[in-house]
């Protein structure tokens, strides 16, 4: 294996985690500032009040966009799978 063949792997390693974390934490990093400034408006601390939309908003993220996500990391594992001759020379 050689280094620009490590490289273009890791390249694609990145940028995997990057499509299908993504949608996740920008979803949960939305909500967790609309709930921030909520919380600063209204001067209610309820700890639960951060957690329970944050939680929710993910797990409809998840439902939304598995099928998308699925596609993206069977993608990325047949790729590597069909370039394993390349990686033994």
């Amino acid at each position: 294996m050689t280094i620009e063949l490590l490289n273009q792997v890791s390249r694609q390693t990145f940028e995997t985690v990057l499509l299908v974390g993504g949608p996740v934490l920008l979803v949960s990093l939305i909500v967790g500032v609309l709930i921030s400034i909520f919380q600063a408006i209204t001067q209610l601390q309820e700890v639960t009040l951060t957690f329970v939309p944050k939680i929710v908003a993910i797990f409809i993220t998840l439902l939304l966009t598995l099928p998308w996500t699925v596609k993206v990391l069977v993608g990325f594992t047949r790729g590597l799978y069909e370039n394993i001759p390349l990686y033994v020379k």
